[in-house]
């Protein structure tokens, strides 16, 4: 990962969901810490030995041809 630890904890932080704000937190960015570190280790578990992790972000997707039903 190239983004500096930091700056991602300090992005989180800023960045918390609207449940996640409601439920209140003295320090949230200890809060960001916690939930990437949970992120991190559900991703790195669920990936085959042989298997490369992607990151891609949402303008990296392919539109669909149809519409959603």
């Amino acid at each position: 990962m190239s983004e500096d630890p930091q700056d991602r904890v300090e992005s989180r932080a800023e960045h918390l969901l609207p449940e996640e704000r409601s439920a209140g937190s003295d320090d949230p960015h200890t809060q960001a810490d916690a939930i990437l570190t949970e992120s991190d280790i559900r991703e790195d578990r669920n990936v085959a030995p042989d298997t490369v992790l992607e990151r891609r972000t949402s303008d990296q997707t392919v539109t669909p041809n149809e519409p959603p039903d």
